[in-house]
């Protein structure tokens, strides 16, 4: 075990929040297609806000903390808020697009010691990126701020969000980070905060190019191998950090358990943050879920493997539900269908299961029908259902 996954243990088992991400605003001076956010100033919380925010998040044993948008310097106090986080001996990360980063940003970030910056990129050619944030020059500002913070040496992440109108360009994007300094990364998932969205993200034959790359994921064989007979210990895992070490807030104190799980869990301006975290019952409800709990992904192959991000399950339907995204992603990864896709085509009507409208204890209901057809095809482990 590693220190960080040592580090990520122990908070788990006090219940101590690791980590948190803060929306310090939604305003931004791009307008990236794919984003879904509202960016108008609805009444950001104040300077004053936010550091008794960070008081509070310091006392409650948070380490990480990132600092995100909207564009972080819309706010002309975001210095004073990075100082300040710093001062509490927070391990601060920063998303920006970079474009307002001149010598004076670059120079007071490497002197704050921030974590790391990360920057999103989505082409190394001006006529696509600059045509998916709808700002023109947005990439050579960009990249132009990148370079300085490589000057003083702040560590960046070159973040390429992957969809159908810049697959191509991953190689230069890659390249580009390469060439500036930069670490690289990237993310082929869409968020659906709006659902219109989802027309923009790759399907599985582009899922499965990407996952056969391995310059991308390393040893493709591995990476896309079947996955592992799944036993009683994967079924007694979380299924992921949100609202277990991690959560989010945001530019209006509104607590979720993590920026791609919208569940209103609180409001850190009515409430004290730990009051939240140790009281709120969306926040117990997401902690009570076991993937034994998951009505179709606890009878899937991919349970120990998938991605499946509760959050995106949340959007597209029920938080116990299965992520049509992420069962794509295991589906082009290995090969191998996953359980809800199985279903989906036995009973393509049916939208998705697990929703609490739905009663599984009528036997002659589609959910219930459909677990049958599932055990009976050898795609669930037995289990009761209730």
């Amino acid at each position: 075990m590693s220190l960080m996954q040592e580090l990520g243990q122990r908070a788990l088992d006090r219940g101590v929040p690791l980590s948190v991400q803060l929306d310090a605003t939604y305003r931004c001076n791009e307008r990236c297609i794919h984003c879904y956010l509202d960016h108008d100033d609805h009444g950001e919380m104040t300077t004053a806000e936010i550091c008794s925010l960070l008081d509070q998040l310091a006392e409650a044993g948070v380490f990480f903390l990132t600092l995100s948008g909207g564009e972080v310097f819309m706010r002309q106090d975001f210095f004073d808020i990075v100082e300040y986080a710093r001062s509490l001996m927070f391990c601060v990360k920063i998303k920006t697009n970079a474009f307002m980063i001149r010598e004076k940003e670059a120079r007071g970030l490497r002197n704050l010691m921030v974590q790391d910056v990360q920057v999103s990129i989505y082409s190394h050619r001006p006529e696509v990126h600059d045509a998916i944030t709808l700002l023109p020059g947005s990439l050579k500002r960009s990249v132009a701020g990148i370079r300085l913070l490589r000057t003083h040496g702040v560590k960046v992440v070159v973040a390429n969000v992957l969809m159908m109108r810049n697959l191509r360009d991953q190689a230069g994007v890659k390249e580009l980070a390469k060439e500036l300094g930069a670490e690289y990364t990237i993310d082929p998932t869409m968020m659906d905060g709006d659902r219109s969205v989802l027309r923009l993200g790759l399907g599985v034959p582009q899922l499965q190019d990407v996952f056969r790359n391995s310059d991308l994921v390393g040893d493709v064989d591995e990476f896309c191998a079947p996955p592992p007979a799944v036993n009683d210990d994967v079924l007694q895992e979380f299924p992921c950090s949100a609202g277990h070490t991690a959560c989010y807030i945001s530019p209006y104190g509104d607590l979720f358990p993590c920026v791609q799980f919208p569940l209103p869990s609180g409001n850190v301006r009515r409430q004290k943050f730990m009051d939240i975290w140790r009281h709120s019952d969306q926040l117990n409800e997401v902690r009570s879920i076991t993937a034994r709990d998951l009505p179709v992904c606890s009878g899937c192959s991919h349970v120990g493997t998938c991605t499946r991000c509760p959050g995106l399950a949340y959007l597209e339907g029920n938080m116990r539900g299965p992520s049509p995204q992420d069962c794509e992603k295991s589906f082009a990864r290995t090969g191998v269908p996953s359980a809800n896709m199985h279903l989906k085509r036995a009973y393509p009507t049916l939208s998705w299961l697990g929703s609490d409208s739905v009663s599984f204890g009528d036997p002659l209901s589609p959910a219930s029908i459909c677990l049958r057809y599932a055990s009976l095809s050898g795609i669930w482990i037995d289990r009761p259902v209730r």
